[in-house]
């Protein structure tokens, strides 16, 4: 069942491994077949090196397993909110990659405070609010979607695809699986880069907005020109 897009799946969770993003069992990739409404998933708790492609797990919008025999990632509840609020959204990462987790667990966004940021997110990479004890006892993985959704309330997700939660970690998303670890990867860096930038200099200010929009528009805009036609990447 939905053997291109498990295959997608199991190569995009092999990347968090091959890009540094991942120790242990952390992290895990899905995607999504909008016309089916089913998504796969990477398994809870499965080593990387030991995954195969019959190991990734196809549930339903509803998180029912309609294909596979391990359950699926214990994360699975916070990608189907995202899946069913950011309807765009075609593959999610969850990683707690170091400096991006840093940035989380310290409850602070990562501030655009250069052109390297701006190419990829339209301003700073929100954070969210902690999550209450009955949000984190009733439903906490669910939850965790919602804080996420209640927090881009008035954010495209498209615009700045990733988000920190707040003591946890990062989650990103993109136009596939692929997509969205692209954007954990870039977003690791950018973190990474912040945290130097503020270290050398405590008292630097974000990017001035013009040349801000000015990156993020001349590869995401309506008149975007980086790349080639029909490749703005």
């Amino acid at each position: 069942m939905l053997t291109e897009l498990k295959k997608k799946v199991l190569q995009a969770n092999l990347e968090l491994v091959k890009n540094g993003l991942v120790i242990c069992t952390w992290g895990n990739v899905s995607g999504i077949d909008r016309d089916k409404g089913f998504i796969a998933i990477k398994p809870s708790g499965v080593a990387y090196e030991q995954m195969k492609i019959k190991d990734i797990v196809i549930v339903d919008i509803e998180g029912r397993i309609v294909d596979g025999t391990l359950n699926p990632s214990s994360d699975t509840p916070t990608h189907l909110a995202l899946y069913r609020a950011f309807h765009d959204v075609m593959g999610i990462t969850h990683t707690h990659s170091t400096c991006a987790t840093i940035f989380a667990q310290a409850c602070c966004e990562i501030p655009c405070l250069g052109t390297t940021h701006a190419d990829y997110f339209s301003n700073a990479v929100p954070v969210t609010r902690y999550l209450n004890q009955e949000e984190v006892e009733s439903d906490y993985e669910a939850n965790t979607g919602k804080i996420i959704i209640e927090r881009f309330k008035n954010i495209d997700p498209m615009e700045i695809p990733a988000v920190l939660v707040a003591g946890h970690a990062p989650f990103t998303w993109g136009s596939s699986p692929e997509k969205s670890v692209e954007n954990s990867v870039v977003l690791e860096y950018i973190a990474k880069m912040a945290l130097e930038t503020i270290r050398l200099n405590p008292e630097i200010k974000p990017l001035p907005e013009y040349i801000l929009q000015k990156h993020y528009l001349r590869k995401h805009g309506k008149k975007a020109y980086y790349g080639q036609k029909g490749n703005h990447s």
